[in-house]
């Protein structure tokens, strides 16, 4: 996932990349950078040898692998599977992020655009996500308070192309 920052905020790339667990959408893996050299963060997960390991520059610090964790990324895919398999899934749930566990409470079902969503709002970090609830789920808004103001993201319809039959009538009359 790629992230352009500027307007009020500073001029800012952020490339973040998520391994997720097929199965359980837990995260093996999560870097964090500018997507122009090595990663400025990086968290590995490694369940044969029960360490989760943090590098951030020359830093590097090791923990036990007690629990499934959540990447940013992940979570947002892990919302994405919840709105798709439990309609939205329960009230209040947690996760696990490295930072510490994420208070994950459902909102009332609401539309934004053409779109039907499930809402989520995650604490700390104070955010509110929206999932589309019906296929293919795609995440529709996101609202994340950060120093700078609040950052916001929408989704977008592609503009629609014209079927392969009705281009070549147009290029037929031109």
């Amino acid at each position: 996932m790629q992230t352009d920052f500027g307007g009020v905020l500073p001029d800012l790339r952020r490339v973040q990349t998520s391994r997720l667990d097929p199965h359980t959408l837990t995260s093996l893996g999560y870097a964090e950078g500018d997507g122009r050299g090595r990663a400025a963060f990086e968290t590995t997960f490694d369940r044969r040898t029960g360490l989760v390991t943090l590098r951030q520059g020359k830093d590097e610090a090791t923990a036990p692998l007690t629990t499934e964790y959540h990447d940013p990324v992940g979570l947002l895919m892990w919302l994405r599977a919840r709105a798709a398999a439990q309609d939205g899934g329960p009230e209040r749930s947690y996760a696990h992020l490295t930072g510490g566990r994420v208070l994950i409470q459902r909102l009332p079902d609401s539309r934004i655009g053409d779109s039907d969503v499930h809402g989520y709002y995650l604490r700390p970090g104070n955010a509110y996500v929206y999932v589309e609830r019906g296929a293919p789920h795609r995440l529709i808004r996101l609202i994340q308070p950060t120093d700078f103001g609040t950052v916001e993201a929408s989704a977008q319809a592609a503009p629609r192309r014209p079927a392969t039959n009705e281009r070549r009538r147009r290029r037929g009359r031109d």
